[in-house]
């Protein structure tokens, strides 16, 4: 059934209001569970049930597909301050491991399409990148710094397997010795261990594993096509053989749902040989509030309301906060506790021990065909 109420936008939530607003069916293998147009359509659509009972009945299956984008450029750059890069690669929009949480999914308004189910299920991928970022490394003007890849949708979601554009990408780093980070959540990445391993060796890698629980039942339900946690844990062990260091991420810690592995989880990673760690809370902007709250009413009725006030309480009472600094932590007492705790376990495990910056003096630029020959040291 449709949800006969709407959530206040601030403020408590009563636990009844929650319950009233009933279940919605739900796409197998999908995260999201409804498929509301974005905040810049000029009409709004929702299902509604006709007294046939259609809508409690399983959705059909739903198809990926594939749509070629055309960038001009493939570096992004930024100046938030709060954020440990300045510029990123990301070879795909959208993202089929369907985490419910994702901060990216609201970036779809921009294409017309919806932040629930289009953005795991209509993706766009970028051909022409690889081509791209040999002409944009080539420019006299360009100034080598770290590239994280894959920082806003996961440059190892299932379709790297056949297209395999973060290899090329990976594959015109190493040629050129430039610095680069990878954030994943899929044990795809250990396939080009063979290029960041000896990348590593030369101090121009590091990679970050998101684990967001030990619990695999519950991690099918908010990352339904990712990496179930063994083999993600599974992962960090094999890079961190191959030399790799591995930072796991707990990324996002969500009040009442994951918030109490905090302290397993980091002893599980550092069990497999991770060598840092860091943390998330759950972000909530724009459209991603409502894919969420929808989430927690279906998945978890019984706690939606207090995960949905708890979550305000750490947001000035708010669903979000975006001011840098604060969105990544939250305010107030529980947001704190959750900040000890984490930091406790860290000094316990003797996680994130200083380490020498990503070496920039090795990067020799692209010479391409047609450009004057630059002398390359």
């Amino acid at each position: 059934m449709r949800m006969t109420q709407k959530l206040p936008k601030k403020g408590r939530v009563d636990r009844d209001v929650v319950e009233g607003l009933g279940e919605r069916f739900h796409h197998r293998g999908r995260g999201a569970i409804s498929n509301t147009v974005g905040r810049f359509e000029a009409e709004t659509r929702e299902p509604i049930d006709d007294g046939w009972g259609t809508l409690e009945e399983d959705a059909p299956p739903l198809r990926t597909t594939l749509t070629k984008e055309t960038p001009r450029t493939i570096i992004t750059f930024n100046r938030s301050p709060d954020i440990p890069f300045d510029r990123t690669i990301n070879p795909y929009r959208g993202c089929e491991h369907g985490c419910v949480y994702c901060f990216a999914r609201p970036s779809h308004a921009f294409h017309g399409l919806s932040a629930g189910l289009d953005f795991e299920s209509k993706l766009f991928y970028k051909p022409d990148g690889p081509a791209l970022l040999e002409r944009e490394l080539s420019k006299p003007t360009y100034k080598v710094r770290p590239i994280a890849l894959g920082m806003n949708t996961d440059a190892y979601q299932p379709i790297e397997k056949d297209l395999k554009l973060t290899r090329q990408f990976l594959e015109i780093l190493d040629r050129h010795n430039h610095p680069v980070t990878v954030l994943t959540k899929s044990a795809l990445i250990q396939r080009d261990i063979d290029i960041l391993g000896p990348m590593a060796a030369r101090g121009l890698t590091r990679v970050g594993v998101s684990i967001t629980t030990l619990d695999s039942k519950l991690c099918r339900l908010m990352e339904p096509r990712a990496a179930a946690p063994r083999l993600r844990l599974q992962t960090v062990r094999a890079l961190a053989d191959a030399g790799i260091g591995v930072t796991v991420m707990a990324a996002p810690i969500i009040p009442a749902i994951n918030e109490a592995e905090i302290e397993r989880l980091l002893a599980a990673a550092k069990e497999h040989g991770a060598s840092g760690a860091g943390y998330v809370l759950l972000r909530l902007p724009y459209e991603l509030k409502d894919v969420v709250q929808e989430w927690l009413v279906q998945h978890f009725p019984d706690r939606a309301a207090r995960v949905i006030n708890l979550l305000r309480e750490m947001r000035g009472g708010k669903d979000y906060d975006a001011d840098w600094f604060q969105r990544g932590r939250g305010q107030g007492e529980h947001a704190r506790l959750i900040a000890i705790r984490f930091a406790r376990a860290v000094r316990r495990l003797e996680l994130n021990k200083a380490k020498a910056p990503l070496r920039t003096d090795l990067f020799k630029p692209p010479v391409l065909v047609g450009d004057q020959y630059r002398m390359q040291v």
